[in-house]
Order: C-alpha cells, then sequence, then structure tokens
C-alpha cells in the first residue's frame, strides 16, 4: 500500500505556472502590437463607463431597456477587465508567468462573464418582444423588482454553471515542461489541453456548458424575434413596421457581435486543432476583446436616446 501511494503521489503533478506565449510567432513585436491592443481595452472601458453615466444621470433613460443595456455594459466591463492584466502584461512588460491557481480564478471569471453576457442578450430580447408585443403591458411586466430578480438570476446561473470547472482542472495531472498556454490569458480548452490525462469529463462538461447557455439562449433569441417578427408583419403601417423594427437593431448587431465569434472559437478549438496556433489566439482575441469595445458604439450610433444622453454627459449639461 505505501509504495503504491507514494508512487501516485509522486506522478501526479501540476504546474506551478503557466507560460502564457500571447500571440504565437509574433512575439518580437509585441510592444507594437500592444498599441491596438490598448486603444481597444481603452476604447472598451471608456464606452462602457459612458453608458452607464449616461443611464445613471438621464432620468428618462430609467426604463427596462436601458436597465438591460447597463448590465450588458457592466459585463463587457468584467469581461475586460479580466484579460486585461495578463494580456498588457505579455504584449508590455513580457511578464509571460501566471500561477496555476491564478489561472483557475481568471479561466472561471472569463467564462462566467461571457456565460452573464449571453443571458443579457437572452433578457434584452425578451424585453424587445414584450415591447412590441404588448406595449400597454410593458412597464406592467418589466417592473424595477422583475428586473432585479433576473439580474440575480442571470448571476446564479453563470456562477452555479462554471462553478464546478476549475476543480475539474485542479484534478487533471499535467504534463512536466507542458504548461505553455496559447493565448495571454487562460481559455479553459486550452488549459485542460495541457494535462497527461483522460480529459472526457473535461470536454463534455465543458460541451454541456456551450449548450445549456449560449445554444439554448441563441435559440430562445431566434424565438424572441421570430414572434416579434409575427407581430411587426400584423402592423397595418409600414411606418408603424419600420419604427417598431428599428427599435431591435441595436440588440441585433450586438447579438451578431458576440455569438459570432463565440460560435467560431468554439469551432475552431474542437474540429480545427490542424490550424495554426496564431489563428487559434487570433479568434479567441476577437471573441473577447471585440464585443465590448463594440456594443457601446452601437448603441450610441443606433439608438438616439443613449446618443444624446452621451452628447449631454461629454459637453457637462443638466439631466433630462
Amino acid at each position: 500500500m505505501l509504495p503504491s501511494q507514494s508512487y501516485v503521489n509522486i506522478s501526479f503533478f501540476q504546474p506551478p505556472a503557466f507560460l502564457m506565449i500571447g500571440i504565437p510567432g509574433l512575439e518580437a513585436v509585441h510592444g507594437w502590437i500592444s498599441i491596438p491592443f490598448s486603444s481597444m481595452y481603452t476604447v472598451a472601458l471608456t464606452g462602457n463607463c459612458l453608458i452607464l453615466l449616461a443611464v445613471r444621470r438621464t432620468p428618462s433613460l430609467h426604463q427596462p431597456m436601458y436597465y438591460f443595456l447597463s448590465m450588458l455594459a457592466l459585463t463587457d466591463m468584467g469581461l475586460t477587465l479580466t484579460t486585461l492584466p495578463t494580456t498588457l502584461a505579455v504584449l508590455w512588460f513580457d511578464h509571460c508567468l501566471i500561477g496555476f491557481n491564478a489561472c483557475l480564478v481568471q479561466m472561471f471569471f472569463l467564462h462566467s462573464f461571457s456565460v452573464v453576457e449571453s443571458s443579457v442578450l437572452l433578457a434584452m430580447s425578451f424585453d424587445r418582444f414584450v415591447a412590441i408585443s404588448n406595449p400597454l403591458r410593458y412597464a406592467a411586466i418589466l417592473t424595477n423588482s422583475v428586473i432585479i430578480r433576473i439580474g440575480v438570476a442571470i448571476v446564479a446561473r453563470a456562477t452555479l454553471c462554471l462553478f464546478p470547472v476549475p476543480f475539474l482542472v485542479k484534478l487533471l495531472n499535467f504534463c512536466r515542461g507542458n504548461n505553455f498556454l496559447s493565448h495571454s490569458f487562460c481559455f479553459h480548452p486550452d488549459v485542460m489541453r495541457r494535462a497527461c490525462a483522460d480529459i472526457t469529463i473535461n470536454i463534455l462538461y465543458g460541451l454541456y456548458v456551450v449548450v445549456s447557455t449560449g445554444g439554448v439562449d441563441s435559440l430562445l433569441i431566434i424565438l424572441s424575434y421570430t414572434l416579434i417578427l409575427r407581430t411587426v408583419l400584423k402592423l397595418a403601417s409600414p411606418r408603424e413596421r419600420i419604427r417598431a423594427l428599428n427599435t431591435c437593431v441595436s440588440h441585433i448587431l450586438a447579438v451578431l457581435v458576440f455569438y459570432i465569434p463565440v460560435i467560431t472559437t468554439s469551432m475552431i478549438h474542437r474540429f480545427g486543432r490542424h490550424l495554426p496556433h496564431i489563428v487559434h489566439a487570433l479568434v479567441a482575441y476577437v471573441y473577447l476583446v471585440v464585443p465590448p469595445v463594440l456594443n457601446p458604439i452601437i448603441y450610441s450610433v443606433k439608438c438616439k436616446p443613449i446618443r444624446d444622453a452621451l452628447l449631454r454627459v461629454l459637453t457637462g449639461k443638466g439631466q433630462i
């Protein structure tokens, strides 16, 4: 018993730290690459902060649609702040090491915020469905208490779904000398494939999380817009149809900006292992960095009340 136990203890290995590559093959120009990345992070944080400030300071925006937009902005900020420290540390200072436990924590928050964003986009599609199909009862259905309960349910869902992931990774036996990550952050498919062990359970649970969150959410969003379109087509006036659909344009663009990179990333990690590492890295960066950058731009351009509120915030004018 004792020899076998000591053998198990010796054979089980977890690296004290992972080595983040950043963008494979472009290490020599990380300093130059840091310029667009720093700019995107700045735009993402500034844009989403302005959205939150505009909604808070404008009483006319204290409506369900803009409360959900505030949730989206908070989620985008969380997603940005999760990857910003390690990404800029790699690109600016070539500081490529991240502790094993710190990596698991970052991985948990990274994927949790992704699930939260998917859930918020679903809640926003429900908001648009209620606003268009039942406008007279819109405020009565989506009260402040209902919105708070939706927000709590979204956070609880993400936490419960992702809570087992770090522990499943921590149970794995890793290969000595195989602690290189393909990104400048800890991405679950990347981390678990560093293991010298059977990762079937990790793969299956990861697939379950993807299907039960993003998969279900995307189907429900499609269902919501199918019902919205059916309601809009019943409107007598073409002008009313266009006006109703215009209220959905910003949300549709936000959905596309989020789900297209998510689907692409999932497909590449599962079926594109033969592709160069740089492809995996760039797609992951698009998935994590681009939506927080584009969402404030989309809403400030396509949503007139937000645009007007932002102008008032930037010019220092009073509340409306």
